[in-house]
């Protein structure tokens, strides 16, 4: 009995320290918690909103004022914004043009790229053929590849067959760029799907195409909606192939080229360089919080090994 007790009293003492530990680490967690996500809030929140304040600010009151993080509304100044987006025969820089190219290029490559992943990645996914797992990592290795390498050859090629200066060629390229890891997602989630739901439509007299249109497609819609998402920011951001097949004619600029021309002119008040910059970002950020779910839910399931 007594070694009993001799025997209970250290674990009595370290289940109480263990206690006593959780306890303060809890409480720990609970105020450094709050602290921590208002600091990222702030990292993550502030140079946006500095940025936007700068857009509506005059460059007078700039001047005098630079480091002001607040100001009334009666000095709000919407100037910056119409400067930039009238044309340039009107003395603006053009920014809508700029954001119509943007647009069109990125959309055509959306659809171009889904048009090709889709049926790429079912195919990959449900049909079997020699190699078809080394098909998978390959279209991910493809993506590995720094777009550098490719710059200096697709600069040439595309010269000497007349697609230089022209967003035909850059819609090419930029399809090029994302169509393989494209595929390589919608792949992994088409792996998901129970392959006795299409087993049940064949037997119901559907064709593979049938199948593909009527019960794969829909299942995976939030992967592809999710997919065209991602492959919209990569094509409205993209600056690199941007600048070198665009740069010598203005008229077909996207937003991010004709960005980095307004930050590179010494002409050009840090105002107007501020509202080009929000209407750079505001239209992803826009889409992001609007299809936020979709967003996290498709890449997160698309990620998964098949």
């Amino acid at each position: 009995m007594t070694t009993s007790l001799l025997e209970s009293a250290p674990r009595t003492g370290n289940a109480r320290r263990g206690v006593g530990r959780d306890r303060i680490e809890n409480t720990v967690l609970r105020i450094v918690r709050p602290v921590v996500i208002v600091l990222l809030l702030i990292v993550a929140v502030f140079p946006f909103y500095y940025m936007v304040l700068l857009s509506f600010r005059t460059l007078d009151s700039l001047l005098q004022e630079p480091g002001a993080l607040w100001i009334s509304l009666d000095e709000l100044d919407l100037s910056t914004y119409l400067d930039i987006l009238a044309p340039v025969s009107d003395g603006g820089q053009g920014f809508i043009e700029f954001m119509r190219n943007s647009l069109l290029v990125a959309l055509g490559t959306v659809v171009l790229s889904l048009l090709v992943a889709i049926p790429g990645s079912y195919a990959v996914s449900r049909l079997r053929f020699f190699g078809h797992r080394q098909v998978s990592a390959l279209f991910l290795a493809v993506y590995f590849f720094p777009s550098i390498l490719l710059a200096v050859p697709l600069f040439v090629v595309f010269t000497q067959i007349g697609l230089r200066g022209s967003l035909v060629g850059l819609l090419i390229v930029y399809v090029s760029q994302v169509v393989a890891v494209s595929i390589y997602t919608l792949r992994n989630y088409f792996a998901t799907i129970p392959v006795s739901l299409e087993e049940a439509a064949a037997i119901d007299g559907c064709t593979r195409l049938q199948t593909m249109r009527k019960i794969s497609i829909p299942l995976a819609m939030p992967a592809i909606v999710s997919n065209g998402l991602f492959i919209f920011m990569i094509a409205w951001n993209e600056f690199l192939f941007a600048l070198l097949f665009l740069v010598e004619r203005r008229e077909s600029w996207t937003v991010s080229l004709g960005l980095s021309q307004l930050s590179g002119s010494i002409e050009v008040p840090t105002t107007v360089l501020m509202a080009g910059s929000v209407i750079l970002t505001l239209p992803i950020i826009i889409l992001f919080f609007a299809s936020e779910r979709l967003l996290v839910g498709g890449l997160t399931a698309g990620a998964e090994k098949g």
